[in-house]
């Protein structure tokens, strides 16, 4: 049998032959310079495609994208992840702050225009009387009036209060005011107080209100005090209650039983919580002190403003939301107003009214010599001087006095 011949490229007999796809055979790295190496892919050549579209009726193929030697695939596309299946995003203090300052602007825009609307609402008198009157002085003094008009209240609640049914109009209360660079000062006049009232000679106080309105209760004050006033405030028995139970009650503290069928009270002595109609009975009690009668009325009339005052701008006021709106929207069915006063000119008021008591503050009667109400004209003047001049830090203790009457009497 005759051999062919092998070449140099070929395995000797019995030595297995190299495959270009499986391996095995020669070694690869004896392969001839220039000559592909057994071990190596064979690249078939690129074939260009046709640019012109495939004829109608061939489904094509989409062309994968030609990509370099080495560089690595483009990975796929990753589908969206459903909100479902997100985890939360944390939000940091700053979102919070920003919840808080929103928060705080609607409550001061809250806290603006409710007493706004109030006081849209408001009445408002003329009380400035013409001609001539005192000059203007250092400070702020207001008149301050209780009305015992029955004017809007039900037969219901003229049974409840136990005001009767009195007609026209008086003055329960008459209280002035002033506010300026030393302590607060609240000094009563007591209703039956004798003056003289222009016009009408010589009599009780509060027939001035009676014979011509705020007007001529204004000057016969300033007539007699030479206390210009530059405020005026007046509120009705109704008014009283309805405040007293906006704020939630006030605390009285009579010093002695109180029983009177004509106010409808009976109270006992001490400190004690009270709604507005046993504040308005207290305010109104003539007839239960035996020895000063409508001076300690007027004592009592001072506690109830004041504590009124303090209730109001309690923090607790400010703070809640429903107490402030009550005691806003009561403000109208309460007060009637002077011209020319304006709604922070009625806060400011409000704000004084708290800081009578104490260190803060003064409560006096109005100087008098008598129970007969007669003013002591030496004393009375010093206390008027002493307002006038806006000096109520030099007021002495002796001048100031819950009944007006002087420590020595009073004990």
């Amino acid at each position: 049998m005759n051999e062919r011949p092998r070449g140099d490229g070929e395995p000797a007999e019995g030595t297995p032959e190299y495959h270009w796809l499986y391996g095995g055979g020669a070694d690869p790295s004896k392969a001839r310079p220039g000559e592909p190496r057994p071990d190596e892919t064979r690249v078939m050549p690129a074939m260009s495609r046709p640019t012109s579209p495939p004829p109608a009726g061939t489904t094509s193929r989409p062309v994968p994208p030609q990509r370099s030697a080495g560089v690595p695939p483009t990975p796929p596309p990753v589908a969206p992840t459903p909100a479902s299946q997100r985890a939360p995003r944390r939000r940091g203090p700053r979102f919070y702050l920003r919840i808080v300052l929103v928060l705080l602007l609607l409550w001061v825009a809250y806290l603006v225009a409710v007493p706004l609307i109030a006081w849209n609402k408001v009445d408002k008198v003329d009380f400035e009387p013409k001609g001539n009157r005192p000059a203007d002085q250092p400070g702020t003094t207001y008149l301050m009036v209780g009305s015992d008009s029955r004017a809007g209240l039900t037969k219901e609640q003229r049974k409840e209060y136990a005001t009767g049914n009195e007609s026209g109009q008086r003055t329960d209360t008459i209280m002035l005011l002033h506010t300026g660079s030393g302590p607060n000062l609240l000094m009563s006049i007591p209703r039956d107080s004798i003056v003289d009232i222009p016009g009408h000679g010589s009599g009780k106080i509060n027939a001035a209100y009676a014979y011509g309105g705020p007007k001529l209760l204004v000057r016969t004050i300033e007539n007699e005090t030479g206390i210009r006033v530059d405020e005026y405030a007046e509120v009705g028995l109704g008014g009283v209650v309805e405040m007293v139970d906006a704020v939630g009650g006030i605390e009285i503290c009579p010093t002695f039983r109180m029983k009177d069928r004509l106010a409808g009270l009976n109270i006992k002595k001490g400190c004690q919580q009270a709604d507005g109609r046993v504040a308005l009975g207290y305010a109104r009690s003539r007839h239960t002190d035996p020895r000063y009668g409508d001076i300690t009325r007027a004592k009592h009339q001072r506690e109830v403003v004041s504590a009124v005052g303090s209730e109001v701008m309690s923090p607790w006021t400010f703070i809640n939301p429903f107490r402030y709106w009550g005691v806003m929207m009561a403000v109208p069915d309460t007060f009637t107003f002077g011209e020319g006063m304006s709604p922070f000119g009625a806060g400011r008021w409000a704000l004084a009214m708290t800081r009578v008591n104490g260190d803060s503050g003064l409560t006096c009667g109005v100087p008098i010599s008598d129970l007969a109400v007669h003013w002591d004209p030496d004393r009375s003047k010093r206390m008027f001087d002493y307002i006038k001049e806006d000096k109520t830090d030099d007021i002495p203790k002796g001048l100031c006095t819950p009944t007006g009457l002087p420590k020595s009497v009073t004990g």
